[in-house]
Formats: structure tokens, C-alpha cells, sequence
């Protein structure tokens, strides 16, 4: 697939007005063309049937990434998410690559959802020692948030010890994300995150408290 064959039919549909006020919206860290969810996805679905074999265009997706208008990113997340069966574990390197590039929480919510895809078809263990948070993935909510929705699939193991290695971080995104990751499993499960937070409550931040606690 031809990414500046998309470009082209995004820009045919942009609204400058609209570019403006998402810029503002994203702390004009992107530039946008000005198109809108609803009418990005239906032209990209029309797009992406022009690939008719079962495999992940890798080079499609890079060089979307590439792109300065944010709308190519959402794309290919778009693309990833209709291919998202097709992923396996050697593919978590790709993803981790995407994290670090261009990060922001929009892509990275997004990337939350394909690696917990990609965690609960496999569950390999090995795969704590990738998911461990650095510096360096966007905002560590890549591995903290992978599980969100999972409810009662939820590993707790797995989410104990990504949570417990992470709870000294500095980084105020990496403390959002452990909240939300609290906060979201409290709806199936509030007794363990309770027991969670009074376990840990020394080490995590406020503000992980206050959102894992939202619900209890």
C-alpha cells in the first residue's frame, strides 16, 4: 500500500479549521490535516481492501509513522487493528518501536490494546521481561495499561509485578497509568485492588491512589 496514495485522499476531505482545533487539542505537539475520526476510518477501511493477502504490511505502517500529519499514525493503528489477529509475539519489538516514536497518550492507548491482544492469544512468560517499563516507551503506559478491559481475563499476576516493578518511577504519565490500571480492574475485582494499594501504598505515588481508588 501506497501511503502517499492515502495522503492524498485524506487531504481531498480535510477541513483547515478542523486541523486547527485538533492541533490545539493534542498541545500542538502534531500537525494535522484536519480529518476527523469518523471519516478517517471509513476512508482507510476502503483503502486497506486494496491489500488481499493475509499478512502485516510492515512498510506501510513505518512510513505512515513517518508522516507528519498525525492522522497517518491514527491509520496505521487503524490498520494494525484490522490485522490485529495476524500479530504474534515476535511482532512486540515493532510495536515497542512505534511506542517510542512520536509517543503521546493518543498512540499510545492505542498500542495498550494490541500488546494486551497480543498478551491473552499467547501468554508467554518471557514476555514480562518485554514488557518491563524504561524511560524510553511512551510514557510507560504501554506495559502498565495493557490489560485494561480485560476484567475477569485479567492476569493479576502479571499485573502485580509490572505495577510493583514500576510504583518509584518520577514520570507523571507512568503514575497515571498505574492508576488507571487499579481503576479499571476495581470494577471486577475492588478486594484486590484494595489489598493492592494498602500493600503498596507507601511506595506508589498520590496520584496513582487517587485514580486506582476512584471506584472503591
Amino acid at each position: 500500500m501506497n501511503v502517499e496514495e492515502l495522503v492524498k485522499e485524506l487531504k481531498a476531505v480535510a477541513n483547515p479549521d478542523d486541523a486547527v482545533a485538533m492541533k490545539a487539542y493534542m498541545k500542538n505537539k502534531f500537525e494535522f490535516l484536519g480529518v476527523k475520526t469518523p471519516a478517517r476510518r471509513k476512508l482507510a477501511k476502503a483503502f486497506f481492501k486494496q491489500q488481499t493477502d493475509s499478512v502485516i504490511d510492515w512498510n506501510f505502517i513505518n512510513e505512515a509513522w513517518k508522516n507528519p500529519y498525525r492522522e497517518l499514525q491514527y491509520a496505521a493503528l487503524d490498520y494494525l487493528e484490522s490485522r490485529k489477529k495476524l500479530l504474534t509475539p515476535s511482532d512486540l519489538p515493532r510495536l515497542k518501536k512505534l511506542a517510542q516514536t512520536k509517543s503521546w497518550w493518543d498512540t499510545i492507548d492505542f498500542l495498550d490494546r494490541l500488546v494486551g491482544s497480543i498478551m491473552a492469544e499467547f501468554q508467554e512468560p518471557k514476555l514480562l521481561f518485554i514488557l518491563k517499563c524504561d524511560k524510553n516507551i511512551g510514557y510507560g503506559a504501554w506495559p502498565i495499561d495493557h490489560q485494561l478491559l480485560r476484567k475477569e481475563e485479567t492476569d493479576t499476576e502479571l499485573l502485580k509485578k509490572i505495577l510493583a516493578n514500576n510504583l518509584a518511577q518520577p514520570e507523571f504519565f507512568f503514575n497515571k497509568a498505574i492508576g488507571w490500571a487499579l481503576r479499571d480492574y476495581s470494577k471486577p475485582n475492588p478486594d484486590w485492588v484494595k489489598d493492592f494499594i494498602e500493600r503498596y501504598r507507601v511506595e506508589m505515588a498520590a496520584l496513582s491512589i487517587r485514580e486506582g481508588s476512584k471506584y472503591l
